[in-house]
């Protein structure tokens, strides 16, 4: 059976998803939550998360309408994981009603969200057909808290073990008060904010648990693919936001994350890292929970190689740091994904190819596996790959670097290759780009980095 003929299928096996209710409780100073959703009767999902007690978390300050606002919305989010599984037509929530244009807001996060996902499995659908996201009218709708909640001059920074959050938080670390978060903590983001300076009781945390049923369902062949990880986080980043009183929230995504993954469609592995993204949130997040926190990416006016180029002078961070989804359970570099790959090429005008080698454990240039990898990431094949790695016009500049550098090329996987007439690395370097959010503090922060 096919993807879609499985998709056409499900829908008509199980008519609704239910966003039942939420819940949340503070014990001994650690934060528990928990959703409840129901796709039938005998499939129901509880997915959980706990925030460990710290000293700077103030879950006594924040009004009981604000709480429930910031935890049910996470809840939406959270559901979009689940609903995949059968994909009903009907979403049913519960907990809090929708107006009209919160109800589009969300059809667009959840289908541009799932694009991939779609596109993968071979899903023909519409934002119109897809889904249908309806109120339960007996419920209250869900609106902004305007308090004089008061928020300081403290930054959070989310950090996820690569070179991007790693050029955030070494570059704010000791310029402006903050905070480093970790969702699911692994070794290579407990390591690299130990680099930084920060103990574990300086670090916000979130544990989150998926459903196990969830988990057996896709083992026994549902529906199962990419969801919009990086809108989830911007959900639980607002909710850290007010427990620890930070009004500035600074995400490490970059301009690049802005080009789609598949040529001439909305159709992005990187949607929810986007600048449009970014946008509606920021929007959303005024009109609907509170117009005081603010929501940025510190590292949008940057593309890959800018980034690259920083991370490269922060030394420190270069044996503990790690892009690699693959390895990311054994805290390792594959060296055999795209992530990998396009990691190399990015720092490869910055670092050694020796060094390089050092940090990845081999010489990627000269593993010909790669050869197929390399034809997705500089545009040879129509396609990029589906992970988060930059465009396709800074893959070709960094070859460009290397063709004209390294001597040593026989063998490898750039023997043959043909330059092009793309911008150079130098180009790349010397641009800014101004569709951004950055207040402008951090955006002479960001500046003086560049000019150092």
């Amino acid at each position: 059976m096919s993807n879609q003929a499985k998709y056409d299928s499900l829908r008509e096996q199980f008519d609704s998803f239910i966003f039942q209710n939420y819940h949340y409780s503070v014990e001994n100073g650690d934060f528990f939550a928990s959703f409840d959703f129901v796709l039938s009767p005998e499939n129901t999902f509880h997915p959980c998360f706990r925030i460990p007690a710290r000293s700077f978390y103030h879950w006594d300050s924040i009004p009981k309408p604000l709480l429930d606002n910031l935890v049910f919305h996470i809840g939406m989010i959270e559901l979009i994981s689940y609903w995949k599984i059968a994909c009903p037509k009907k979403v049913i929530i519960k907990p809090f009603a929708l107006d009209e244009e919160q109800i589009r807001w969300w059809k667009k996060l959840y289908f541009n969200g799932l694009g991939e996902f779609f596109y993968v499995n071979g899903i023909e659908t519409s934002i119109d057909e897809f889904m249908e996201l309806v109120n339960d009218d007996e419920v209250p709708r869900c609106t902004r808290y305007d308090s004089a909640f008061k928020l300081t001059e403290q930054t959070l920074i989310p950090v996820g073990g690569g070179k991007d959050s790693v050029v955030t938080l070494e570059m704010l670390k000791n310029r402006v008060p903050a905070i480093p978060l970790i969702i699911n903590p692994r070794g290579a983001t407990n390591e690299c904010v130990a680099a930084a300076g920060f103990t574990e009781e300086q670090t916000a945390i979130i544990k989150r648990t998926l459903d196990p049923t969830m988990l057996k369902m896709n083992a026994e062949g549902y529906l199962n693919g990419h969801t919009p990880f990086s809108a989830m986080l911007a959900f639980y980043t607002i909710l850290i936001g007010f427990a620890t009183k930070s009004k500035y929230i600074a995400l490490s995504n970059e301009s690049s994350a802005n080009e789609p993954t598949v040529p001439d469609t909305e159709i992005n592995h990187q949607y929810s890292k986007s600048v449009a993204f970014e946008n509606d949130f920021r929007h959303y997040v005024t009109k609907y929970i509170n117009a005081d926190i603010q929501y940025f990416s510190f590292l949008r006016p940057l593309n890959e190689l800018q980034i690259a180029k920083l991370f490269s002078r922060a030394k420190a961070y270069r044996k503990v740091f790690k892009s690699c989804n693959a390895g990311s359970k054994t805290d390792s570099w594959c060296g055999r994904c795209p992530k990998c790959l396009f990691t190399w090429l990015a720092l490869s005008p910055f670092i050694s190819r020796s060094e390089l080698t050092d940090i990845f454990g081999k010489d990627l240039l000269s593993d010909n596996n790669l050869r197929p990898i390399l034809d997705q990431l500089d545009g040879s094949v129509e396609v990029k790959p589906f992970e988060c790695v930059g465009t396709v016009g800074e893959v070709r500049a960094c070859v460009n670097k290397i063709l004209q550098t390294d001597d040593n090329l026989k063998d490898t996987i750039l023997e043959g290759v043909a330059q092009t007439d793309d911008l150079t690395v130098e180009d790349y370097v010397a641009q800014f780009d101004d569709g951004n959010n950055l207040p402008e503090s951090f955006k002479n922060i960001l500046k003086e980095g560049l000019n150092a």
